[in-house]
C-alpha cells in the first residue's frame, strides 16, 4: 500500500512579490500568500488528503502556510515538527537583492546558476553580518559550524537528507499521509532525491508557491508517482512565473 507525502511550498512571501532573493531571511507572507495557503488546505480537504503529521522549517512563511492550510483542512491537531534543516537554500550575500536587477548586473545565466545550479554557491555572507544564522537567536541551540554562510542546492540536499531519513520517512511509514511545508529549493532537493533527478534535470525544476505536490511512495520510501493538485493550464502559468523570476525586465 502506497504512502502519501504532500510537499507544499509556502505561499507567496512579501519578497517573492518584490522578486528578491530571500534565503534564510524571515519574511512574512503577502496577502496573496495567505490566500494560497488557505486554498491549499481547502484543496487537500476536498481531495480527501488529510495529513496525520506535518513538518516545516524555522522560517515564518513556511510555518504560517502550514498553520493556515491545516486550519482550512480541519486538522490543526496533528503533530508538527520544525527543523532548520528544512529551511530554504541560503543565498548568502544575495539575500535581499532584486533578482531582475541582479540579472541585469551579472547576466541571466549566472543568476540561473545561483538560483538553480546544483553545485554553485552564491557569494558568501560575512560571518559578522547580523543576518548570518550564527548571529541570530533562533539558531542559538544549533552547532554554529553547521550553519551556512551560503549554499548550493547540493549543500541544501546534504543538510536536509539526515532529517528526511531520520524523521520524515519514519513518520511517513507510521502515519501513511504527511505534509512537508517548506521552500522552493529545500523541496527541489527533496524531489531530486525522491525521483533520482540528474543535476541537469533539477536545474529545470520549478515549484510554484502554495500548490500541494503529492507524492506516492512505497513502504521503503521509493518513488511511485507524483502530481500537483492544480488545473494543468494554471499550473503551467504558475511554473512559468517561477522560471521567469531570474530574468531581466524587458
Amino acid at each position: 500500500m502506497a504512502n502519501t507525502c504532500i510537499l507544499l511550498r509556502h505561499g507567496q512571501s512579501k519578497w517573492n512579490l518584490e522578486n528578491r532573493f530571500t534565503g534564510w531571511v524571515n519574511v512574512p507572507l503577502s496577502a496573496q500568500g495567505v490566500s494560497e495557503a488557505l486554498t491549499a488546505g481547502r484543496i487537500l480537504k476536498e481531495a480527501g488528503l488529510i495529513p496525520k503529521a506535518a513538518f516545516t522549517s524555522y522560517l515564518q512563511r513556511a510555518i504560517k502556510t502550514l498553520w493556515l492550510a491545516l486550519e482550512e483542512a480541519e486538522c490543526m491537531h496533528i503533530p508538527v515538527e520544525k527543523s532548520w534543516r528544512l529551511n530554504e537554500k541560503h543565498y548568502g550575500a544575495l539575500q535581499g537583492l532584486d533578482k531582475a536587477e541582479t540579472a541585469a548586473k551579472y547576466g541571466e545565466e549566472q543568476v540561473l546558476l545561483w538560483r538553480r545550479g546544483y553545485e554553485v554557491q552564491s557569494p558568501a555572507l560575512d560571518a559578522m553580518d547580523p543576518q548570518h544564522p550564527a548571529n541570530q537567536g533562533m539558531y542559538r541551540n544549533i552547532d554554529p559550524s553547521l550553519l551556512p554562510s551560503t549554499e548550493s542546492l547540493k549543500d541544501t540536499l546534504h543538510r536536509l537528507l539526515p532529517f528526511w531519513e531520520k524523521h520524515i520517512l519514519p513518520s511517513l511509514k507510521q502515519h501513511k499521509t504527511i505534509v512537508v511545508a517548506a521552500h522552493g529549493n529545500s523541496l527541489r532537493a527533496i524531489v531530486q532525491h525522491i525521483k533520482g533527478l540528474s543535476n541537469e534535470e533539477v536545474l529545470k525544476l520549478n515549484i510554484p508557491t502554495g500548490v500541494p505536490y503529492v507524492f506516492e511512495l512505497d513502504g521503503e520510501g521509493n518513488y511511485l508517482s507524483d502530481r500537483y493538485l492544480l488545473d494543468e493550464q494554471e499550473l503551467k502559468a504558475r511554473l512559468k512565473e517561477v522560471a521567469n523570476q531570474g530574468k531581466t525586465r524587458s
